[in-house]
C-alpha cells in the first residue's frame, strides 16, 4: 500500500487480475473504498505493475481533487503520516511492547522483548537511524537469514518470524503503516522435532535417583501427567480435589524481572490456551505423594513458626522452609541429578514427551493424549508424536501384507517396526496410568 494524504491504496489480486483498492473519506467524512482494475495478470512483472499503479493513483488523485504527490515508489511510502514515517524503530518497538503487555502472557512478552532487542541490534548496526516507514521485507529477511547462519534452528527462526509479524501487524492496525512489510517474506520452515524420552525402565530409575530430593514430587507429576514445568509449579492445594479425585491445571508460575530489575516469581492465571486449563483424574500414586507432602508441610510449618515463608502460601511445590521452587532451579537441578547419576541426557520438558510416548505405546488414542497434555489442537499432538504410534503402524503393516500378500488372514510374525518399544506388563509406572 502506498499513500497520499487524502487517501490510501493497496494492490490486490482478484480472479487472476490485479486491482488497486483505494481507501478514502468522502466530503461528509464517511469512509469509502473503491476497486480499480489494472488489467494486469497476477504473474506480471513488478516494474509493469508499479508503473500501472502509479498511473491509476495519479488519475485518482486528479479525480479526487487533491494535489499530493503519489509518484514515489519508495519504502517510505509505507507510512500513514509524516510523524510515523520518521518514527525510529526503537521507539516503535517500545510502544508496541507496552501496548501488548496487558493482553499477552508474561512468558510471551518476555519472548517478544528478547526477539525485539536482537532484531534492533542487528538493524541499527547495519542500517543506522532507519525509520518505521522505511523498513521492508528485505531487511527482515536479511535478519532471519543472519540468525539461521548463526545456527539457530528452524523452529527458533519461526518464533522470530511470528514475533516480528505481530509487531508490524500492530503498526498496520494502528495506522502507523499502510501495508505489512512481511507480506512478501518467506516463512522459515521449522524442522520436525522428534522428542527425546525415557522408557518405563529409565523412568523408574529416574524416580529412584530423585528419592527424598526437593524435586521428587515435581518429577513424578511431570512423568505421570506430562504437565509443563510452569504448570506443575502453579499447582495449589485448591487445585487438588481429594474427594472427587481430580487435579485441575489452572495457573502457572513464571520468572521475570520486576520494575527494579530484580528477578522475581510471578503467578500467571493466563494460560497458554483454553485447552491448557484442564481437569484430570487424580492418579492414586500421585494422590499418595500429595498427602505425604501436605503432612510434611504442616510439620515444617510448626517447627519453623514465624520463619516459615508464607509468600506463596497455598502452592504445593515449596521446600521445607516454605520457599517457592523456581523454574530455573527445576531445570538446573534436574540436569545436575541425571548427570551425576550417569543417566541419558534429557530435558525436564522431555518428561512430558515420555508420558505421551508411553500412553501411545499402550494404545491410548491420539485424541485422548491431546486432551491429557492440553494441546490446543489435534495437529500439534499428531506432529509431535505420530512417529511413536508403534502399534498402529504394526497393525497397518500386517493388514496390507495380508491383503496384498495373500496371507489368508494370518498375522505376519516377521513384521516389526524399528525401535518398537516393549509394552510394560508388570508393576511399573505405566501400569498405574
Amino acid at each position: 500500500m502506498k499513500a497520499s494524504l487524502p487517501f490510501k491504496y493497496i494492490t490486490a489480486v482478484k480472479n487472476g487480475k490485479y486491482y488497486v483498492i483505494f481507501d478514502f473519506k468522502d466530503e461528509n467524512g464517511k469512509r469509502k473504498r473503491k476497486w480499480v482494475k489494472t488489467d494486469l495478470p497476477e504473474k506480471c512483472s513488478k516494474k509493469a505493475l508499479n508503473a500501472k499503479v502509479d498511473e491509476i493513483a495519479e488519475e485518482f488523485r486528479k479525480a479526487f481533487g487533491g494535489n499530493t504527490d503519489t509518484s514515489s515508489n519508495t519504502s517510505a511510502n509505507n507510512s500513514a503520516d509524516a510523524s510515523n514515517a520518521n518514527r525510529e524503530l526503537d521507539n516503535f518497538f517500545s510502544v508496541w511492547l507496552i501496548a501488548i503487555k496487558p493482553n499477552v502472557a508474561r512468558t510471551t512478552h518476555q519472548c517478544y522483548s528478547r526477539i525485539s532487542k536482537r532484531f534492533l541490534n542487528y538493524i541499527n548496526e547495519k542500517y543506522p537511524h532507519i525509520t518505521l516507514g522505511e523498513i521492508t521485507y528485505t531487511h527482515i529477511q536479511e535478519f532471519l537469514n543472519y540468525k539461521l547462519d548463526q545456527g539457530i534452528k528452524g523452529s527458533s527462526a519461526k518464533q522470530y518470524y511470528l514475533a516480528l509479524h505481530s509487531a508490524f501487524a500492530y503498526a498496520v492496525k494502528m495506522d502507523m503503516l499502510l501495508i505489512h512489510p512481511m507480506d512478501k517474506l518467506t516463512v522459515p520452515r521449522a524442522e520436525r522435532h522428534e522428542a527425546t524420552f525415557y522408557n518405563v525402565d529409565e523412568l523408574n530409575s529416574l524416580f529412584k535417583v530423585f528419592e527424598n530430593d526437593k524435586l521428587e514430587l515435581i518429577v513424578h507429576i511431570a512423568a505421570y501427567y506430562g504437565l509443563r514445568r510452569c504448570e506443575i509449579l502453579g499447582l495449589r492445594w485448591d487445585a487438588i480435589d481429594f474427594k472427587n479425585k481430580t487435579l485441575t491445571v489452572q495457573r502457572k508460575i513464571v520468572s521475570d524481572y520486576d520494575e527494579n530489575g530484580e528477578a522475581k516469581l510471578f503467578v500467571e492465571n493466563r494460560l497458554k490456551t483454553n485447552s491448557t486449563r484442564r481437569t484430570l483424574p487424580l492418579i492414586p500414586h500421585i494422590e499418595k505423594m500429595l498427602l505425604e507432602k501436605k503432612k510434611t508441610e504442616e510439620h515444617c510449618r510448626k517447627i519453623c513458626g514465624k520463619s516459615f515463608d508464607t509468600e506463596f502460601d497455598g502452592f504445593i511445590c515449596r521446600d521445607n522452609l516454605g520457599c517457592m521452587i523456581s523454574p530455573n532451579y527445576v531445570t538446573q537441578h534436574f540436569h545436575y541429578i541425571i548427570n551425576r547419576n550417569g543417566m541419558k541426557h534429557l530435558r525436564f520438558h522431555d518428561l512430558r514427551h515420555s508420558c505421551a510416548s508411553l500412553l501411545l505405546a499402550n494404545d491410548i488414542p491420539m485424541k485422548a493424549i491431546q486432551e491429557w497434555l492440553g494441546h490446543s489442537n489435534f495437529s500439534i499432538t499428531a506432529n509431535l508424536y505420530s512417529h511413536l504410534e508403534y502399534n498402529a503402524k504394526v497393525t497397518s503393516a500386517e493388514t496390507i501384507a495380508r491383503v496384498l500378500g495373500g496371507e489368508n488372514g494370518k498375522k505376519s510374525d516377521n513384521i516389526k517396526m524399528k525401535n518398537d518399544p516393549p509394552v510394560d506388563t508388570g508393576e511399573s509406572f505405566v501400569s498405574i496410568l
